[in-house]
């Protein structure tokens, strides 16, 4: 990170020289309304979506929620964070972590030398950044929950992404804006913001959040839907484009998941479709072979042999 915003951010703020005298978190200065809610109201200057504090050091931050969604990016040193009352996350220099604003959020001491950033934001400031990304996706659809009333939905994302440089990039410029207050500063952010979760969307192999579970067994029910419904043409590549995860992350998943890979799984339905042709109907080898998505006849004879024990033409005399 550029030395100058660190040297701005590594500061002692008031509110860290009172804790450092021996005072505890002033909850006051976070909301009027008592309790362990922090307040957009009391975070955020009238009509203004976004803005960004340091993060309080030298004491713990007790367990709270809040009424907007929040960004915590670690630019040095690291920070412990409790979510919901148990899932602990280590957030080390160059990560990001989003809190939707149902989420129960505690914070570990941290010391001078761990700097991180929060963001405070209302929902509405991503308005471009979902037009940006669509549907669908992991991004889209914790900002889609944090408008819910309930407490369903993802309560975090965690973006282990300390050597992508885009995304560090695009977090320095916002963070750098937001600083320097800059000229058309509202569309200038909101546009970064679309194109750091652009970034965040080549890299959700890089991302744990609380249904990272559900996530992954997600994926690989659509790498299974695809054998099944298109196995004529069905291509992993595609799939993990369409997901916005790589193909070898997404190969892993299956791989882990069933014990074969996707080309396995493949070739094993379509010579069990190809089986069935050749059970009940009279269609020729080579249009059975075109027909579940093989172009060359010697490769779907070889395959075919070594599966069943037999040629086509054999299985099919076996089995009238």
């Amino acid at each position: 990170m550029d030395a100058q915003l660190l040297e701005q951010l590594e500061r002692i703020t008031e509110e860290e020289s009172e804790i450092l005298k021996g005072n505890g978190v002033d909850m006051g200065q976070y909301s009027d309304r008592g309790g362990a809610l922090v307040d957009s109201a009391k975070m955020l200057s009238r009509g203004k979506l976004i803005a960004i504090r340091p993060a309080t050091r030298f004491t713990a931050f007790p367990d709270h929620k809040h009424n907007y969604i929040e960004m915590v990016y670690m630019c040095r040193g690291q920070t412990r964070h409790t979510v919901n009352g148990s899932t602990e996350i280590l957030l080390k220099a160059g990560e990001l972590l989003l809190l939707n604003q149902h989420a129960r959020h505690a914070i570990a001491p941290a010391s001078k030398e761990d700097i991180a950033v929060n963001f405070i934001v209302l929902p509405q400031f991503f308005d471009v950044a979902l037009e940006m990304i669509g549907p669908h996706n992991p991004l889209s659809n914790f900002l889609i929950g944090s408008l819910r009333q309930d407490t369903d939905g993802i309560s975090f994302l965690h973006f282990q992404v300390s050597d992508v440089l885009p995304v560090q990039n695009l977090l320095e410029n916002l963070i750098w804006n937001l600083q320097k207050q800059e000229p058309n500063r509202r569309s200038l952010n909101q546009n970064t913001m679309g194109l750091l979760f652009l970034q965040l969307l080549n890299c959700t192999e890089r991302l744990a959040t609380d249904e990272t579970s559900a996530y992954q067994n997600a994926l690989v029910m659509a790498a299974l839907r695809e054998i099944e419904e298109h196995y004529k043409t069905a291509s992993l590549g595609n799939l993990a484009s369409e997901h916005h995860v790589s193909l070898a992350y997404l190969s892993r998943l299956v791989k882990e998941s069933t014990g074969k890979s996707f080309k396995m799984l493949l070739q094993s339905k379509r010579l069990s479709k190809a089986a069935a042709l050749l059970r009940q109907s009279r269609m020729p080898v080579r249009e059975i072979l075109t027909a579940v998505g093989y172009e060359n006849s010697s490769y779907f004879y070889r395959i075919f042999q070594s599966a069943y024990g037999k040629s086509p033409n054999e299985y099919r005399n076996s089995v009238k």
